[in-house]
């Protein structure tokens, strides 16, 4: 490991440690299994997957699945947190630190019971085994916690290079259940929520529209008419100030609305 990425280990290290002060010493229980699973189902994938747990304390992977192979090019036993941080793009490293401090400043203040109601993402380059950077969006849930320490989080990585194959580095904090969201945040500056677009229909419309489901496919995983989902489409657009479909889903992820 160059001397660059050994003091970019140390600098995320640190930040991580602020929001976890003792080990947690704890085997993956039943129930931290199904609460894994469970958020990996509620999270939105657009493309080709990875996902991984997350130590906290000990800054390590603890599970990587399967889907890395197809994504990067690795396997899971090649993968740890030193290789994911090697592999960063050079550019990207300084978006990665950035992000990941406000992530922990957000996480720190946030009321105990409202931890599960939101989920980081941020884009990010990273380069494959065969030497291309494939540009992956990084969402991330706590899956293990108490009221003084985060312990694990639930990351994925997806493979937006087909949405997004340049540009900056955006950042975004989602809120669920009707919790504020910050979308495309300025890590210069202090979060302030950010005004929604979307009702929470048009949202469930526009993430499908991203799978490249058609008007028929998402009126029947909605429960919806034709008619009614036409309409949101329309809606969509209108408040992306988008004219296609593919206009669409660019300023989706560029401005952190899924």
């Amino acid at each position: 490991m160059s001397n660059q990425n050994a003091s970019l280990y140390q600098s995320a290290k640190k930040i991580w440690r602020t929001v976890v002060k003792e080990d947690p010493g704890r085997p993956h229980e039943l129930e931290l299994q199904f609460e894994l699973h469970k958020r990996l189902l509620h999270l939105f994938q657009p493309g080709t997957y990875y996902y991984y747990v997350f130590n906290i304390f000990k800054a390590e992977l603890e599970f990587v699945s399967p889907g890395i192979i197809t994504v990067l090019g690795y396997t899971p036993e090649e993968m740890n947190i030193l290789r994911l941080l090697d592999i960063l793009h050079p550019q990207d490293k300084p978006y990665f630190l950035e992000f990941e401090r406000h992530i922990t400043e957000f996480f720190s203040k946030l009321p105990f019971e409202k931890i599960p109601k939101y989920k980081m993402q941020y884009d990010l380059r990273m380069k494959a085994k065969d030497g291309r950077y494939i540009r992956l969006l990084h969402q991330a849930v706590q899956i293990d916690y108490d009221e003084k320490n985060y312990y694990r989080t639930l990351d994925i990585d997806t493979d937006i290079t087909h949405i997004k194959p340049e540009g900056t580095p955006c950042f975004s904090i989602i809120g669920l259940d009707g919790e504020p969201s910050y979308f495309n945040i300025n890590t210069g500056v202090d979060l302030s929520p950010s005004a929604d677009p979307f009702t929470p229909k048009e949202r469930e419309v526009l993430k499908l529209v991203i799978a490249c489901c058609s008007s028929k496919e998402i009126a029947e995983a909605l429960f919806i008419s034709l008619h009614t989902v036409n309409a949101h489409r329309k809606n969509i657009l209108r408040k992306a100030q988008a004219r296609t479909p593919q206009e669409l889903i660019r300023k989706a992820f560029e401005a952190g609305w899924v």
